[in-house]
């Protein structure tokens, strides 16, 4: 599959050819939804605690005498039937979310997204991105020449400040090194924009 080179103008400069390998498979959308659930789920905290009828506060005394009143017995106004009192097995820290999947399947799922984005024309490669200085201004002037007020996820081969510091004021766009690449950012932009030395980076990992 043949894609433009553009400038950071947008202007097409050239051609590259995209392996079919990566680029040009048959998505597999069984396994991007089980990727996508295990990047997810992997991600997810387990944070929520709730207290015990030993944790709530109160419930010294025992509320009346057991006997006598005609009303139920109950030794603490904190048990679990008692408004205010503790919970009958809530979520407590230590649950453990994490999903296991092999790597040769993560892979595809990552292969069968760029193949829907290079299919759909949602794949922009330049020669080069670069900037001498942090500048938002230019960066927003840069991505609207080249995809508009669509979101946009930029790839980078390596850390490049300039660039980062100049895309992380922008709400619609967001970069990332090639090596993180994951399929939450693919799938949740519109565009990937890479440089070519990104392109070669995720052909080095993700090549058959």
């Amino acid at each position: 599959m043949k894609v433009p080179l553009r400038d950071m103008t947008g202007k097409v400069i050239d051609e590259t050819e995209l392996r079919d390998d990566i680029f040009g498979v048959a998505p597999n959308e069984a396994v991007m939804h089980q990727a996508l659930v295990r990047q997810l789920a992997n991600a997810r905290l387990a944070a929520a605690r709730t207290k015990t009828r030993g944790e709530v506060r109160g419930g010294g005394r025992k509320p009346w005498r057991q006997k006598g009143t005609g009303r139920a017995r109950h030794g603490s106004i904190r048990e679990p039937q008692w408004r205010g009192g503790g919970i009958v097995f809530g979520p407590r820290p230590g649950r453990n979310y994490r999903k296991a999947m092999p790597r040769k399947m993560r892979r595809l799922a990552l292969r069968s997204a760029l193949s829907v984005k290079a299919r759909e024309n949602q794949l922009i490669l330049l020669d080069k991105l670069e900037m001498p200085t942090a500048k938002t201004r230019e960066m927003l002037h840069v991505l609207s020449g080249l995809t508009g007020d669509s979101t946009t996820l930029i790839l980078l081969p390596d850390r490049d400040p300039h660039v980062e510091k100049s895309v992380s004021n922008l709400p619609h766009a967001k970069t990332l090194r090639a090596q993180y690449l994951n399929l939450v950012d693919i799938l949740g932009h519109d565009y990937l924009v890479m440089p070519l030395a990104a392109l070669r980076a995720i052909e080095g990992f993700l090549g058959q």
